[in-house]
């Protein structure tokens, strides 16, 4: 029988379904299942969001190829978004759209690491983003973060992680799957090395819409001079606008990584999803304020996770912040999935195991509790301390 390719097929089987079987075994004995799996918005797209969702998607414009870097459109409202949101001037070239963040990522680690490289993740670490790389024959190393400083990576770790080989060192902020927010001095420093060591620094921003209200700017980084000799952005649609059955994220870079982004996308795409494009690129300027009563929203649950979990003190909440807590369960030296397995089929609450974001997390769990409300939320009180 011929082969499979050893880097797939040494992988382990996508995650999520097989915490979903797990929900199936429930009984329903304490009432609804809580799903704290995967990470999605917990509310309905705008219903101006849908309108041009649909619009566009039963235009013919739309129907053949379309530019590799993305619609135009797109690129200039998503630049201008930025240019605001940085406080910076930002352009179209400096802008290359993608089916989804996860092909951000892809496209970036390909663009500057090829098999036998190495990047540097922080520990724990965006699964999606290991196997990525182990797929390309990418060599992934790991700077641990302390649990007792919210598991903020360390500027000096990091350092210390830095061999020969590696290309880039890639951050999630505010992070998956701790939900930890790097404040705006730790990213610069972080990226201040990358310069002094002359690699690359993969920012992914997904959740930047969800920071804590009052955070002001993520960081100052892209009004550096030559930022964009170190600096690769990476930003979802997904969640601010309520559409990841849509796949479109971003990649923010200098024009040569745009160049190099491209011959890569030709490959794996030709180019996005082109509707879905143009209804993002009216909806950005449009929906903004509706955006800010999400992250609202968000902040609400953050607090009511905050205080539901102050409630069972056998559970410590480890980091928490936009989508994500990172749990510490009580069970000590029980692997995380049996726990994770345990609390979906007994208890009705599905999560996913701190194992699946680094060995050293058996004692964690994610809990991606943006996927519910604020009354949803409260339940887990009663269910973690009924349960043993």
């Amino acid at each position: 029988m011929p082969r499979f390719n050893p880097l797939v097929a040494n992988l382990s089987a996508p995650p999520i379904p097989s915490v979903f079987a797990w929900a199936s075994a429930y009984d329903g004995s304490s009432g609804p299942m809580i799903d704290l799996s995967q990470a999605v918005p917990g509310y309905p797209p705008h219903p101006e969001m849908l309108r041009l969702l649909g619009e566009n998607a039963a235009s013919r414009a739309y129907t053949g190829y379309g530019p590799i870097e993305g619609e135009e459109s797109l690129r200039k409202a998503y630049a201008a978004h930025l240019s605001e949101t940085y406080g910076t001037t930002l352009a179209a070239g400096n802008v290359h759209i993608t089916a989804g963040c996860n092909q951000a990522f892809i496209c970036a680690a390909m663009a500057i690491a090829g098999a036998g490289d190495a990047v540097l993740m922080t520990d724990p670490y965006y699964f999606n983003q290991e196997t990525t790389l182990a797929m390309l024959g990418v060599r992934t190393c790991f700077a641990p973060c302390d649990p007792a400083n919210g598991f903020l990576p360390d500027v000096e770790t990091l350092a210390a992680a830095i061999t020969p080989d590696v290309r880039a060192i890639a951050l999630v902020s505010p992070n998956n799957p701790t939900g930890a927010v790097y404040p705006p001095e730790l990213i610069a420093a972080i990226y201040d090395l990358c310069v002094a060591r002359g690699i690359w620094l993969i920012l992914d921003e997904t959740y930047r819409d969800f920071l804590p209200i009052g955070a002001g700017r993520p960081h100052d980084l892209f009004a550096r001079k030559g930022w964009e000799e170190t600096l690769i952005g990476l930003y979802s649609f997904s969640k601010s606008f309520c559409i990841p059955g849509h796949r479109l994220g971003a990649i923010t870079a200098g024009p040569a990584v745009v160049e190099q982004v491209a011959k890569i996308m030709d490959n794996l795409q030709i180019c996005p999803p082109r509707s879905a494009q143009a209804a993002v690129a009216t909806a950005l300027p449009l929906l903004a304020d509706w955006r800010e009563e999400n992250r609202r929203e968000i902040a609400r649950r953050v607090e009511a996770l905050r205080t539901t979990m102050a409630g069972v003190p056998a559970w410590r909440v480890g980091a928490v912040g936009a989508y994500f807590a990172f749990i510490g369960h009580p069970f000590e030296g029980t692997p995380s999935a049996r726990v994770a397995e345990r609390l979906a089929k007994e208890a009705g609450i599905l999560c996913l195991p701190g194992s699946y974001f680094g060995e050293r997390q058996e004692g964690y769990l994610r809990f991606a509790f943006a996927n519910a409300d604020v009354e949803t939320i409260s339940r887990l009180r009663e269910r973690l301390s009924n349960f043993g």
